[in-house]
């Protein structure tokens, strides 16, 4: 969409002297907006209403209130029917995987008395059930893994393979979790390296879809795309040491993003999630 000067004028910043179009992901229009005093980054997500970014908002304030840097919210709202989000503008730099292996556990050790975030959203595809859970397993289970199953039951990319195994990973899932239980910790929910920056040499996390999870939920979403260095997980694992037998849990967590893929793409991701359950 292009915005014209009567829907610019609608936001409450004052003379704003340029509008562009920058990179902000495949779910939402970005924009640059610079003004006589500050630059701003703006999300704007056509024909929705101003709640449309009201998880996001959420997540980022939750993040900011466990001192880990990201985005400060400045307004939101709708104008003439598009929902919008105006954030504050960070320049890129370098940065050390390091500090943002403490980082992110620093924000893994911001906790809840149960599992996930007291919401409920729309997604591209999905109606994403946040309400609060004291069992990790049920929640992972019933408001993530299945959800995502029906639906590629629905759009024709389940078979008769993940019929078989997927039931054997779940129930992996179970048995582990009975034995070893875990604290809710605040993770970022989409933690793939497209949504880390680093400026002013200091790592940030932008475009969260917050949740209160096993860490170990974040941690697998680390290693599905890649970006993260060794470096990365052993600053983590100094601050917020691992229990042992990481890479035999990250499967199962692993799962969600993929079939997510799987339910978005199709059978590109097809390989990747047979690869998974074949270790079940």
């Amino acid at each position: 969409m292009r915005l014209n000067q009567k829907w610019l004028s609608q936001l409450p910043v004052d003379k704003i002297i340029s509008c562009r179009t920058v990179h902000g992901g495949d779910m939402n229009e970005a924009y640059q907006i610079q003004t006589d005093k500050q630059i701003y980054f703006m999300k704007v997500q056509p024909n929705k209403p101003a709640s449309f970014f009201d998880h996001e908002k959420r997540g980022l304030r939750e993040i900011a209130k466990a001192n880990v840097n990201t985005l400060s919210v400045i307004a939101s709202g709708q104008i003439a029917g598009d929902a919008y989000l105006l954030l504050n503008w960070l320049l890129p730099s370098s940065g050390s995987q390091a500090d943002l292996g403490k980082l992110v556990a620093k924000l893994h050790q911001h906790h809840s008395e149960q599992f996930g975030f007291g919401d409920t959203y729309e997604t591209r595809i999905l109606k994403k059930d946040n309400h609060w859970n004291k069992s990790w397993t049920d929640f992972y289970i019933n408001q993530r893994l299945l959800p995502e199953v029906e639906y590629a039951k629905k759009v024709g990319r389940w078979n008769d393979y993940r019929e078989q195994h997927f039931p054997k990973m779940v129930a992996a899932f179970e048995k582990y979790y009975q034995r070893h239980p875990v604290v809710p910790s605040l993770c970022h929910g989409d933690l793939w390296f497209g949504n880390v920056m680093f400026s002013n040499n200091m790592p940030y996390l932008i475009d969260p879809d917050a949740v209160y999870a096993d860490r170990e939920f974040d941690l697998a979403m680390t290693t599905v795309f890649g970006g993260f260095t060794d470096e990365f997980y052993a600053a983590y694992n100094s601050v917020y040491p691992l229990k042992p037998g990481l890479n035999q849990r990250l499967n199962w967590h692993r799962f969600y993003y993929l079939c997510m893929h799987l339910d978005l793409f199709g059978e590109t991701y097809g390989t990747a999630v047979d690869d998974i359950l074949s270790n079940f």
